[in-house]
């Protein structure tokens, strides 16, 4: 039975490797104390708005949707990598791990149906279980950091903002080399999570950072065109910019007001692997500059789309490091403007 599991302390204790004189992150971050009464079939959230840490970290492990959408599978594999070593990173007075709370992760149960079909119910099944997470956390005044698993995963995110903001529409921004604007009457999967929430009336701005103009077809080209609400910021044009990659960024996001969320898609990235690895894409630290200098204090942040090992056989096994580098870099640009010093 699909659930979320609730990480206790013994569960982030089991991934800490202690080092005498140190102390890592996973000796500070918080975890979310269940009542007695609670069960996985009624996990209710509200305790949530008691916890003092302003950031919400749980994992979407699955390839489901990366699969309805003819993708390689592995997705699944980036959470467990990721969580070790974020709970590894250094404890210190650039970030303490207390800002943190580990909440845990989906189990989702892999269809006896292998169809394409198949999977694509199985992620609309998924939807229904993230979106009110989702809603709770944000409801409570947290910041949700998902990393995931597919990019499907971007519509339950979208659609618990939308509910726990009043029903407000949202906006987003992705770093993306694809637009996700594929027709949701296909079924849910990871090529259509943007698309299904214009559809349904959730997702107000949307833009698109870093675009690669060789994956845009003829359909999505024309939604880009004809939707005012759509904007993009192609890679081709910005490696013929003068202007360095954060001016760009300032200048793409800058009229976005809240709430709005982030979207990573690691397929972005050049050389990391992902669903859809690229060896031409924005450099990892170009994107850590780009988070590092942020002045929106964002709704969400959703990584995406990154695997320790593919089901081709590829395999990285540094992927681990460079999420928990953009986990980090995300809250400590974010601590001045949520935690404003005296």
């Amino acid at each position: 039975m699909d659930s979320l599991k609730i990480y206790t302390q013994s569960d982030i204790d089991e991934e800490i490797s202690i080092r005498e004189g140190e102390e890592k992150l996973g000796q500070h971050v918080q975890t979310y104390r269940l009542r007695e009464e609670s069960n996985d079939a009624a996990i209710s959230l509200k305790e949530l708005r008691h916890s003092s840490a302003k950031f919400v970290l749980f994992g979407i492990p699955e390839d489901i949707g990366v699969r309805a959408n003819y993708g390689i599978a592995g997705t699944k594999t980036a959470w467990k990598a990721s969580l070790k070593t974020l709970l590894n990173t250094q404890s210190n007075s650039f970030l303490s791990g207390v800002e943190i709370l580990v909440l845990g992760h989906f189990e989702i149960a892999e269809p006896t149906d292998q169809s394409l079909a198949s999977f694509r119910n199985k992620v609309s099944e998924m939807d229904e279980l993230v979106y009110p997470v989702i809603k709770e956390i944000i409801a409570a005044g947290k910041i949700p950091i998902v990393i995931g698993g597919g990019h499907n995963n971007a519509f339950p995110l979208i659609y618990g903002s939308y509910l726990a903001n009043g029903q407000q529409k949202i906006n987003v921004v992705n770093i993306d080399a694809h637009t996700d604007l594929r027709n949701p009457l296909e079924g849910r999967h990871s090529g259509n999570g943007f698309s299904t929430a214009i559809s349904n009336g959730y997702l107000n701005q949307y833009r698109i950072f870093g675009l690669h103009q060789n994956y845009v077809n003829k359909a999505i080209s024309n939604q880009i065109e004809v939707n005012q609400n759509i904007n993009v910021l192609y890679f081709e044009d910005m490696l013929q910019s003068d202007k360095t990659i954060v001016q760009q960024w300032t200048n793409f996001t800058k009229d976005l007001s809240e709430p709005c969320g982030l979207e990573i898609d690691l397929d972005s990235i050049s050389s990391v692997l992902s669903s859809a690895a690229t060896p031409s894409g924005i450099a990892l630290n170009d994107i850590r500059k780009v988070l590092i200098s942020g002045s929106k204090v964002f709704s969400y942040l959703h990584i995406c789309e990154g695997a320790t090992k593919l089901a081709d056989g590829r395999e990285d096994l540094t992927i681990g490091k460079t999420i928990a580098y953009l986990v980090t870099d995300f809250i400590k640009a974010l601590q001045p403007r949520i935690y404003p010093q005296p």
